[in-house]
């Protein structure tokens, strides 16, 4: 699933609906959601992520997110969501649900 543009009280109503119907569609184990497109994110649309997230877990589904600029990684960041969100930084990555391994620090 491909998000673009702001994600705010005005348009999350709708992208909420769209999560619900893909993870409510027969035979869906897994939803990426490719946020990409996506510069800004306020308390709304993260609220319609955790919803997704929510109805995923609770339908025993995956639930990923890709792609992530900086103020929507920021926003997760500080409301600490990055921990409980699974997020890679491409699609292959998303895919395979596997993240590279964390370069080394010095």
């Amino acid at each position: 699933m491909d998000i673009n543009g702001d994600v705010t009280l005005y348009n999350s109503p709708e992208i909420r609906k769209t999560l619900m119907d893909a993870l409510n569609k027969k035979g869906t184990q897994r939803v990426i959601v490719n946020m990409s497109g996506v510069n800004y994110i306020d308390s709304a649309g993260v609220a319609s992520l955790v919803e997704g997230l929510k109805l995923a877990r609770s339908l025993k589904n995956g639930f990923a997110l890709y792609g992530l600029n900086k103020h929507p990684r920021e926003v997760l960041e500080l409301t600490r969501l990055s921990k409980v969100f699974e997020i890679y930084d491409n699609e292959s990555e998303a895919v395979s649900g596997v993240a590279p391994p964390p370069a080394p620090t010095q």
